[in-house]
């Protein structure tokens, strides 16, 4: 047996033996994807045809080897079944075509669920962030892991660790919330449920794509190190710290002139030479072709390879553009160091061999066509369900808890209305739940003739469930974009004749201009789409009560309604159980506790901005326009009541490497159970460079019995008072703090005022990341 073939062998003596045995070709042939499409006939994959790159010839590829298959299931609708054995059959081929037996590692999007026809459609990102709840994500992440594995997917292509810093920015949607440690712990929660189900997770995208100037796609980020160091890079230290995610995207911005696809003190420097990663680096699509078109930092394509290799790219995705042949014969010309391509691959097999893709027993069947005839493929569809009633129940828990209650006068819960007018251009939209990373948003509609795959029931169907005995009237009004007013007096009339009117406004997610939110669909300022506050004055203007509802990818300015609407529910593309979820909170079945993972503007041209600013960030007497925003981070109502009190602080000094100790009580104090998330901010008064105002170092969710109080214990390590210093390394500084106990970044509680003593201090990557919490009961009132 070949040394690499041997199991019991470390890994880096079989990849060092295989590494000896390859040519160049076959070293450059494991560091770059091919885009395929699954067949829905069973037969073997297809490479896609992309506008931006040449046709694939794979009979010319395959003797070399292949890296990976870029998105078997993720690039045209196929029956499950069939793509698993189209994926089968095409591994079985790529393994027996090149001499060592190496068969692609298969990557697909896993954003908002396994981007496949017929799987489940899961909560988008933004929506995560809002459950406040990492236990919840980190099983639906293991569920969609697992799926993906039984089909033979090995890597899926998320999360996204961009902290919001502009929500004009399309992308918005795909990303957890505008506060670092919110988004770190949401998304080490994901990262570790994916890779729970041995498929690799992809951080993306390191770093500063969600800084880029006016919230424009690709556009140039100016970030400096501080911020850089202090809000962007967090979420990735802690996903790869205690996620263990084996897999990092680059971004595709450049900071301050330096593309991240050739920042080599970024994805080698920092990220393996300080953190410790030894995963692979795959580069964003086309990414380093971009270096040359569209950065123009390179001549030519074999240039573009160097320079990402010499950064730390290891991968070339989604095709072969630059380490073919431009990068076989820059090597051959000396113009690029083989050592670069040796280090790379090295990356790349020790990842196979983790995956059992280089042991004599390797399959290409995978476990979901156990027990399959191969030879039958018109037996096998529909025989593998990826949307199974466990999907969907988990699917809707999320939804549920997410959610969030911007404002309500008493109008909800609904109590039992007779007449209802259902209206606006979401209302009867089906896919007005989905964000642009699932399957029918992100292909489906390339295929019209094709069957959506799973079920999407529409506001009205499930109001008309929950409210039986409702009349319910459907007007349109608008549309999402069109600006249309012709439909509004039609929209009016229905109000006026109901006891209440529930207004269903928002986005349609998309790809590049194709929707109002989604990559590519960028904002010029944060007012509702076409003509949908138009829509939304005429309703506040009646005297039937008005509740709001957003089915959106990003935050709105309201206008009138923050303040006149009866009530508004914000929801963010919540996923094929979306609107069960929204009919649950409208009839007082769900009671809501989700949080706003962003600000919710006052103005629609606030930005950038967010909480997370420093005093001169936030209103002040040298500026006419104030940022303050009309609903804050961490913002989110009940339907019950909640009592804070008996803060208890157990030591008021502490040294700079030691921690803080205090409770409080939390009491229901409303007739029915809930959840209240008590948010833990930290305020620096006095530091040695500008510091934001507050920011937040932790939080808990409390599911609380009317009556039932729980004592909360809560840690603070020092660390998390830690920041940027002068000389860019992370320091904590003694002197006074706040450590506020907030329902909301906007509404603290209580405060606990402390002091850190002694030294200053330098802390690493290691330092303390978490406070803790404890629970115990307190009893009823």
């Amino acid at each position: 047996m070949p040394l690499w073939n041997d199991p019991t062998l470390p890994a880096t003596t079989r990849v060092d033996a295989l590494i000896d045995a390859m040519t160049l070709q076959e070293k450059t042939g494991q560091l770059f994807g091919v885009w395929v499409g699954a067949s829905d006939q069973g037969g073997e994959v297809a490479p896609h045809q992309h506008d931006m790159e040449e046709a694939v010839d794979l009979d010319a590829l395959l003797p070399t080897g292949l890296g990976q298959l870029t998105r078997p299931f993720g690039t045209v609708p196929v029956d499950p079944a069939l793509g698993a054995l189209s994926l089968a059959r095409t591994q079985a081929r790529i393994a027996s075509a090149n001499r060592f037996g190496i068969p692609a590692l298969a990557h697909d999007e896993c954003l908002a669920g396994f981007a496949a026809w017929g799987a489940t459609a899961y909560p988008v990102p933004l929506s995560w962030g809002a459950t406040f709840d990492p236990d919840t994500v980190r099983r639906m992440a293991a569920a969609i892991g697992r799926d993906m594995r039984s089909v033979g997917v090995h890597q899926g292509l998320a999360p996204v660790l961009d902290v919001v810093r502009d929500a004009r920015w399309g992308r918005v949607e795909e990303t957890i919330g505008e506060d670092p440690y919110l988004v770190g712990s949401i998304g080490t929660a994901y990262v570790q449920g994916l890779e729970s189900a041995g498929v690799v997770a992809t951080l993306k995208h390191l770093v500063g794509y969600s800084a880029s100037r006016a919230g424009r796609n690709l556009a140039p980020s100016s970030m400096g190190p501080r911020e850089r160091a202090d809000v962007l890079l967090p979420p990735f230290e802690m996903a790869i710290r205690e996620g263990g995610a084996r897999s990092v995207m680059n971004a595709y911005t450049d900071t301050d002139g330096m593309p991240s696809a050739a920042d080599e003190d970024l994805l080698t420097g920092l990220l393996r030479d300080t953190w410790g990663f030894d995963g692979t680096v795959v580069a964003d699509y086309f990414a380093i072709a971009f270096l040359k078109t569209l950065h123009g930092v390179a001549a030519d394509w074999a240039e573009a390879a160097g320079t990402a290799l010499a950064a730390g790219i290891d991968v070339e995705l989604p095709n072969v553009k630059t380490f073919g042949t431009p990068l076989v014969q820059a090597v051959t010309e000396g113009r690029v160091p083989e050592e670069l391509i040796d280090r790379a691959l090295r990356h790349v097999l020790v990842q196979k061999a983790a995956l059992g893709l280089l042991d004599p027993e390797w399959s290409p069947k995978p476990a979901a066509l156990d027990g399959a005839d191969p030879d039958d493929p018109e037996a096998l569809r529909g025989t593998v369900d990826l949307d199974r009633p466990e999907n969907r129940q988990l699917a809707r828990e999320i939804a549920e808890k997410a959610i969030v209650l911007l404002t309500n006068d008493g109008t909800l819960p609904l109590a039992g209305p007779r007449r209802i007018a259902l209206i606006g251009p979401n209302a009867t939209e089906p896919t007005a739940v989905l964000g642009c990373y699932s399957f029918p948003q992100h292909i489906g509609v390339r295929h019209p003739g094709t069957p959506v795959g799973i079920e999407l029931p529409t506001l009205v169907d499930t109001l008309a469930v929950e409210f039986p005995d409702a009349e319910i009237t459907v007007a349109r009004g608008t549309g999402i974009d069109d600006g249309d007013l012709s439909g509004i007096p039609e929209a009016a009339q229905a109000a006026r004749e109901a006891d209440v009117a529930v207004v269903v406004l928002g986005d349609r997610s998309g790809l590049f201009g194709r929707g109002t939110s989604g990559e590519g669909c960028d904002a010029e300022a944060l007012v509702l789409p076409g003509g949908q506050q138009h829509l939304l004055d005429t309703l506040l203007d009646l005297d039937t009560p008005v509740v709001t509802v957003l089915l959106a990818g990003r935050p709105y300015a309201l206008g009138r309604a923050v303040e006149e609407s009866a009530a508004i529910v914000q929801s963010f593309f919540p996923g094929e159980e979306g609107t069960h979820a929204i009919a649950g909170v409208l009839s007082g079945r769900v009671n809501t506790s989700g949080r706003l993972p962003v600000s919710v503007p006052r103005g629609p041209g606030s930005q950038p901005t967010s909480y997370l600013g420093a005093r001169l960030a936030h209103a002040s007497e040298v500026s006419n326009v104030d940022p303050t925003p009309a609903f804050a981070f961490g913002h989110g109502l009940s339907y019950t009541e909640f009592d804070w009190s008996d803060l208890t602080v157990d030591t008021q000094e502490a040294p700079t490497d030691g921690e803080f100790t205090l409770a409080l009580t939390v009491r229901n104090t409303g007739d029915r159970s809930g959840t209240e998330v008590v948010q833990l901010y930290l305020h620096d008064p006095v530091a040695s460079v500008v510091q934001p105002v507050q920011r937040l170092v932790g939080y808990t969710r409390l599911e609380l019995e009317p009556g039932e109080a729980r004592r909360v214990r809560v840690a603070v390590p020092a660390d998390l008072a830690s920041f940027t210093g002068h000389d860019g390394r992370r320091v904590v500084e003694p002197g006074a703090l706040e450590i506020r106990l907030a329902a909301s970044s906007a509404d603290a509680r209580l405060t606990a005022r402390v002091t850190l003593t002694g030294a200053k201090r330098h802390v690493d990557h290691t330092r303390r990341l978490h406070a803790t919490f404890g629970q115990e009961p307190v009893g009823r009132a």
